[in-house]
């Protein structure tokens, strides 16, 4: 079966700094993987050298087979991977639906047409609302991002990624600054994404985190030292040392 990420021997430096070292890591089809480590461990770097902002300084990185290690971003999307970003990442002055339309401008040729009317293109927004729906906040397709809740807006985004209907999906702390309530709607709607996505998921939510989990990767100082499942890795000494401070 080909893996849908392959990550070997990565390494990243930064002024000397090392903040990804040696990392290798596989991901299979469907799986749910989470990597943990505390601050500064050099989780969402991995996640950005993964998708393509960072370029690794050796190593590569393997999507469902095709080597990707020099891709730019946008070619990434088209081999199947989507992100979330642990600081929001949308437009606050457009409407909800737009978001997702450019989402799924995104895959499409149309997105290299200047002369496109994108108002008149009333199928993409007849998919964003849709995909809203699934969501349950069809209710606010025509309202601004800036005039939704901080929840609704982690929501929006997760949906932003599911528009390109990617096979491995990487979620950067989609549980963060969430209330309770907020919490266990975006887990929810976590776990309704089928089966034929592979997600890979930064959480410091360790509760919903090790309840999501399958595999889970614990990252130190830019190092794997620990891999394995839920009761494997949280009974690691090294994880209850490093990570749960025991």
């Amino acid at each position: 079966m080909t893996a849908a990420l392959e990550v070997r021997n990565l390494c990243k430096s930064f002024g000397g700094v090392s903040v990804t070292r040696d990392v290798s890591l596989t991901v299979q089809p469907g799986e749910r993987r989470l990597i943990i480590g505390p601050n500064g461990a050099g989780k969402t770097t991995l996640f950005s050298q993964i998708q393509g902002e960072i370029k690794p300084d050796s190593g590569s990185i393997r999507i469902f087979g095709q080597d990707v290690t020099r891709l730019p971003v946008p070619a990434r999307a088209h081999v199947g991977m989507a992100r979330t970003y642990q600081i929001i990442n949308l437009f606050p002055k457009d409407t909800v639906a737009h978001n997702i339309v450019l989402s799924l401008l995104g895959l499409m040729p149309l997105k290299n047409n200047p002369f496109s009317a994108l108002e008149k293109r009333t199928d993409l927004y007849e998919r964003a609302v849709e995909l809203l729906e699934s969501i349950g906040l069809g209710h606010c397709a025509q309202r601004k991002i800036s005039e939704i809740s901080y929840g609704e807006q982690r929501r929006v985004e997760i949906a932003v990624a599911l528009a390109q209907k990617p096979r491995l999906l990487m979620l950067d702390e989609p549980l963060a600054g969430l209330s309770k309530d907020e919490r266990v709607i975006v887990k929810d709607l976590i776990s309704a994404i089928p089966r034929d996505t592979a997600i890979v998921m930064i959480e410091h939510d360790m509760e919903v985190a090790l309840e999501f989990a399958e595999q889970i990767t614990v990252l130190h100082y830019g190092k794997m030292i620990v891999e394995g499942d839920r009761n494997t890795v949280v009974n690691d000494p090294k994880t209850r040392e490093i990570y749960l401070g025991q």
